[in-house]
């Protein structure tokens, strides 16, 4: 790019070419803190408007170079949009997915919010996530989850978190088998995958619940035959 310089009564002042690179360095700096600290294509054009106003008048700038300039910004245009729209399609499919967000605050500290995609909305060329009536930025999407993933973990979660509601072993009582019921029936409706999700010592502890439910079972049926060949016995010497 050429430079000018000023001429004062027959002498060149040299402070042409320092007041161009100036305006120019001015120019990238506004870009940047317009596009927020990177150069996108309107930053570019802003370059090449500076550079063509700035130009020395007796040397201007070659056009093969402007055309060249130009073609560059078509081409950075293009792919610009071209992302945006793929970003689009990306950010439409996760519609109804189960997502992890990961939100870094001004001081630094990270926040995760998990949740399905209710809708993707655009702002700008910006792209926002809702989830449970909030927006999230795009950008901070971190994982997609699988449903059954998803429904895998928090199966696991929650029968070990009803586990870990009950009393120890050694402290269960009669009134404590309905709640153990309630954790092997919900255990016995998950598939083989499901219970991967549960290590060998979460199993062990489920399965002595479940063993000690079984025996409460085992109990009140033996009882409650016990009772009923007794009633039949005391109805059969009744008739005779």
């Amino acid at each position: 790019m050429s430079t000018f310089a000023n001429v004062v009564d027959g002498q060149i002042v040299n402070n042409g070419a320092s007041s161009s690179t100036s305006s120019i360095s001015k120019a990238i700096e506004a870009s940047k803190r317009e596009a927020g600290g990177a150069l996108d294509k309107d930053a570019f054009l802003q370059l090449l408007v500076t550079q063509m106003q700035y130009q020395d008048p007796l040397e201007p700038t070659d056009n093969t170079e402007y055309v060249s300039q130009l073609a560059t910004f078509s081409t950075l245009e293009e792919m610009q949009n071209m992302g945006s729209t793929m970003d689009k399609q990306s950010a439409s499919a996760l519609v109804g997915q189960y997502v992890f967000m990961e939100e870094t605050s001004a001081t630094g500290d990270t926040k995760t919010i998990e949740g399905t995609v209710d809708y993707v909305t655009f702002s700008g060329s910006k792209t926002y996530l809702s989830i449970d009536g909030t927006l999230y930025d795009y950008e901070d999407l971190k994982t997609v989850a699988d449903s059954d993933y998803t429904l895998a973990v928090k199966l696991a979660d929650t029968i070990i978190a009803e586990i870990n509601k009950l009393p120890n072993l050694d402290n269960l009582t009669s009134a404590d088998a309905e709640k153990v019921g309630k954790v092997v029936e919900a255990y016995s409706a998950m598939n083989s995958y499901q219970k991967s999700f549960l290590s060998d010592e979460e199993k062990a502890v489920y399965n002595a619940y479940a063993t000690w439910y079984a025996d409460q079972v085992g109990a009140v049926e033996n009882t409650e035959q016990t009772t009923e060949t007794t009633e039949s016995d005391t109805n059969t010497e009744t008739t005779e």
